[in-house]
C-alpha cells in the first residue's frame, strides 16, 4: 500500500514529491505517480527520486491511501472522471489545484468523499512552501490534521475557510512568480550600472533572503523596517521615489487581486459545466 498516489505530474507535483523525498518524510517507494500519458515525465521522476510510476490509474487508487491531485485545473473534470470509479470513500482526497473548489471535487467524484483543498506554492521543493488548506464537506478534523502534517514536512501551514483560498492563491500560490519577477529585473538592473550577473545573483539573493529574516525575525511592520533604511536625502529615499512615481505599491496589489480573481473565475467555469452537466 502506497501512502500518497500523485495524480498529476507537473511541477507542483514534483516540487511537493521533491519536498518529501528530500526531507525524509515520506520514502520514494511510499509514492506513486501518474499523468494523462507522458511517459517519458514519469520515467524522469522515477530516475529523479525513485518514486513509483505507472500508467495504470486503477492500480494506484486501489493501492493508495491519499491522493493528491496536482493536475492542470482546466484538465481536472476529465482527469478526475478518469479515477472517480477506482475512488473509495475511506481515501483522503487531497488537491492543490488552482480555482478548483472542493464541492466541485466532489460533484465529480459523485461519493461523499473527505476532500482537502490546498494551495502551497513551488518552494516545496526545498521545504520552504507557504501553505494554507481547507476541508471539504465530507472531511473530518482527522483529516485536516492529516493533510497539515503532510505541508507541515514541506514548510509552513495554514488553516483557514475554503472561501479565503483564492485570496491565498493570488498571494503566496503565485507569490514566488512575482519575486522572480522583481529579481529578474534586478539582475537587469545590476548589469546596465556595470556589475557582473553572478555577482549581482549573490547580492540580490543574499539582500531577499535578509530582508525576508528581518521580518521574520524582529516583529516589526514592513513600513518601520523600510523607514530604518531609508535617510533623507539619501540613496535609498532616491530610489523608493521612482517607485512611488511609478505607483509600483499599486501595480503589486492589482496583480495579486487579479491573480485572485482568475481562481475564482476558474472555479466558477468549472461548477457552472459541472453543475449544468448534472441537469441532464
Amino acid at each position: 500500500m502506497y501512502k500518497i498516489g500523485f495524480v498529476g505530474a507537473g511541477s507542483m507535483a514534483e516540487a511537493i514529491l521533491s519536498g518529501l523525498v528530500n526531507g525524509n518524510k515520506i520514502k520514494p517507494n511510499d509514492m506513486i505517480i501518474t499523468n494523462h500519458s507522458n511517459e517519458e515525465r514519469l520515467k524522469q521522476l522515477n530516475e529523479t527520486y525513485g518514486i513509483h510510476i505507472t500508467t495504470n490509474k486503477k492500480q494506484l487508487m486501489e493501492n493508495s491511501q491519499i491522493i493528491l491531485l496536482a493536475m492542470k485545473p482546466k484538465d481536472a473534470d476529465k482527469a478526475i472522471e478518469s479515477i472517480s470509479e477506482y475512488a473509495l470513500e475511506s481515501h483522503l482526497i487531497i488537491s492543490v489545484l488552482a480555482g478548483v473548489s472542493t464541492k466541485a471535487i466532489e460533484q465529480l467524484f459523485a461519493k461523499k468523499i473527505p476532500v482537502i483543498r490546498a494551495m502551497p506554492n513551488t518552494s516545496a521543493s526545498i521545504r520552504q512552501s507557504a501553505t494554507a488548506i481547507a476541508k471539504g464537506e465530507y472531511a473530518t478534523k482527522e483529516h485536516l490534521l492529516q493533510a497539515a502534517e503532510l505541508f507541515q514536512a514541506i514548510g509552513t501551514v495554514e488553516v483557514t475557510e475554503e472561501h479565503k483560498l483564492d485570496a491565498v492563491t493570488g498571494l503566496a500560490g503565485s507569490g514566488p512568480a512575482y519575486i522572480y519577477y522583481i529579481v529578474e529585473a534586478m539582475e537587469r538592473a545590476a548589469l546596465e550600472i556595470g556589475l557582473e550577473k553572478e555577482s549581482a545573483r549573490s547580492l540580490i539573493v543574499q539582500t531577499l533572503y535578509g530582508a525576508a529574516s528581518m521580518l521574520q525575525q524582529s516583529g516589526k511592520d514592513p513600513s518601520k523596517l523600510r523607514e530604518e533604511v531609508t535617510s533623507p536625502g539619501g540613496t535609498t529615499e532616491a530610489g523608493l521615489s521612482i517607485l512611488k512615481s511609478e505607483r509600483v505599491d499599486e501595480a503589486i496589489i492589482r496583480c495579486i487581486k487579479r491573480a485572485s480573481e482568475r481562481s475564482q473565475e476558474l472555479n466558477k467555469s468549472l461548477e457552472e459545466k459541472l453543475f449544468t452537466k448534472s441537469k441532464y
